[in-house]
């Protein structure tokens, strides 16, 4: 009985002390006006991103862990396409001269790894040019000032413009 309570104590300490620890890509919002976007926050941790970490041509959940998603509080535009109010997941397919970004009406998907099988529920595909920021950006970084949404991360910057 004496070592069944010893060995009850340890595993709760032990649980107890692994919740406490940060996530390594820790769940992120950004907010503007009537939009939001929620992601895992990755770090460049001295890796090269574009390509390498993600690769060109091949779809990304656009941050870490489960799917980024994007939640529009009323009607709007997403680069020049209509979308109704509504929370959607958010993938990029990165390149060297432009970045892709689709907006799929099934929110929060584990990752890219579902995707395939969602694709036919894509609302929007947009496609911008691949900007290089003034200095390395180390986290994964997304901003909304007012019209657009900001991509930044490692030396890559994508905006795609929104209009509410």
């Amino acid at each position: 009985m004496k070592s069944m309570l010893f060995g009850l104590a340890f595993l709760l300490t032990a649980t107890t002390v692994l919740a406490q620890d940060p996530p390594k890509s820790p769940r992120v919002t950004a907010t503007g006006d009537n939009v939001e976007i929620a992601y895992g926050q990755p770090s460049k941790k001295g890796r090269q991103i574009f390509p390498g970490l993600e690769a060109y041509g091949k779809v990304w959940r656009a941050g870490a862990n489960k799917s980024t998603d994007i939640t529009f509080k009323k009607d709007a535009t997403f680069g020049g396409t209509p979308v109704k109010a509504g929370t959607y997941s958010l993938f990029i397919i990165p390149g060297e001269t432009e970045f892709t970004f689709i907006l799929n009406s099934v929110a929060g998907q584990p990752g890219a790894s579902e995707y395939d099988k969602n694709k036919d529920k894509n609302v929007a595909e947009v496609k911008v040019p691949r900007q290089k920021t003034a200095s390395t950006v180390e986290k994964l970084t997304f901003s909304l000032p007012k019209g657009s949404l900001v991509f930044e991360w490692d030396d890559a910057k994508a905006v795609v413009p929104i209009k509410i």
